[in-house]
């Protein structure tokens, strides 16, 4: 293959272990700067220039697209989606891992268990936030930031509350989130690569110091993962779009909670701990994976006019329980199933024989005006029962 490693830290660790790792295996490899592309959107095809010159073609690139650039670099990312060149993490998610609110909004409408959050701007709003959350002590977390650094820990409201003041003045943007004692300075590391952890370490924070991340002193060890924590962090990284993630979970009392989902996770600290090729891992897997670029299934479907993608789901008492999807005459109104949801598992191309059950969600792709009658109205909010004015009978006349 003929892979670019995006990356404005040729000499940092992550990038010479990729670089390394690739070359080990008969690759052709380049480091290149993600600054320094060109995005060419006049010709009939999209297409990019490197330091003002034509790029030459690339089976693969390794997106490691720095905080500071984002917007910049999911672009250049895009870009070459655009052109068909597989990227084990999509420029949508990427932003989506980015931006602490909506990768908590995308986990949790997918029902991913992590720390009680709030957002809220209005100085009023920020009290019962916090109680909303547990209460006094929470962690104030930047939207964007990054190796620990914006992450502060509130020990009563009032701090907290002056905290998140000072910040919002600053236009700064802020998640308030409880803190889970029990915890006590650590978490979890899992590298995800494709579907499965491919290494994981534990990380816990040094002397009187909360974060556990290494760049503030943190120690890790190996770990070895339970099938509910590994099953955990393969899901949050599917869900947010990255077939390579560092996935951060605290060890809660009812399991793990995700804290975070990194989709440029640095290498040094979990290779040195667990001594395994974790660089290696992710070549092998792009290999394997290059044929199938990225496709934005949802954008190439409803291109037809009158056809689109829904989800709908089988309700307890809808004709579908207890019938095959042969039965379900779903095929003869013109609507494919793409997959099968059922709670955490998917099936995908679920096969003509396979019986429906009660709360399984189907992906269709089909004619909109059939698939509308098969998605009920949405529930409405019951109205609030006002109360009694002070004179509610009209004066006698």
């Amino acid at each position: 293959m003929r892979i670019a490693i995006l990356s404005r830290a040729p000499r940092s660790y992550s990038t010479q272990r990729l670089r390394a790792a690739a070359i080990d295996r008969g690759h052709e490899v380049k480091v290149l700067n993600t600054l320094r592309f060109a995005i060419d959107l006049s010709g009939d095809d999209p297409d990019l220039q490197y330091r003002g010159r034509q790029l030459r073609d690339y089976d693969a690139i390794i997106p490691r697209i720095g905080n500071s650039i984002t917007y910049y670099g999911t672009a250049v990312v895009r870009q070459f989606e655009q052109m068909d060149v597989y990227t084990p993490n999509t420029a949508n998610g990427i932003s989506n891992s980015r931006d602490k609110l909506r990768a908590n909004q995308i986990l949790s409408r997918h029902g991913i268990a992590m720390p009680p959050t709030a957002f809220v701007r209005d100085r009023a709003d920020v009290l019962p936030a916090i109680e909303n959350v547990g209460g006094a002590p929470v962690v104030i977390k930047l939207l964007e930031g990054t190796q620990g650094i914006g992450v502060i820990l509130a020990p009563d409201n009032k701090v907290a509350e002056a905290i998140i003041e000072t910040l919002q003045s600053a236009r700064q943007n802020v998640l308030i989130q409880q803190f889970v004692t029990e915890s006590k300075g650590r978490d979890i590391r899992a590298l995800v690569v494709g579907d499965r952890v491919v290494a994981a370490m534990r990380r816990s924070a040094s002397g009187d110091e909360f974060r556990s991340n290494v760049h503030r002193g943190g120690s890790v060890e190996r770990v070895d993962l339970d099938e509910e924590y590994e099953r955990t962090a393969v899901r949050a990284a599917q869900i947010m779009g990255l077939k390579v993630a560092g996935v951060d979970m605290l060890e809660g009392a009812d399991g793990p909670l995700v804290m975070e989902v990194n989709s440029s996770p640095g290498l040094q600290g979990i290779e040195t701990a667990t001594r395994l090729d974790v660089a290696g891992a992710i070549v092998d897997y792009i290999a394997n994976q290059v044929a199938f670029p990225h496709i934005d299934v949802r954008e190439r479907l409803a291109v037809s006019t009158g056809y689109g993608v829904a989800e709908i789901e089988v309700h307890g008492d809808a004709e579908f329980v207890g019938k095959t999807l042969k039965e379900s005459g779903l095929w003869q109104r013109d609507i494919s199933v793409l997959t099968l949801h059922r709670g955490a598992a998917v099936i995908p191309n679920p096969p003509g024989r396979q019986v429906l059950e009660a709360e399984d969600r189907l992906l269709c792709w089909g004619r909109m005006e059939e698939m509308r009658s098969l998605i009920p109205e949405r529930p409405k909010r019951r109205p609030r029962v006002k109360r009694l004015p002070k004179n509610p009978l009209p004066p006698e006349d």
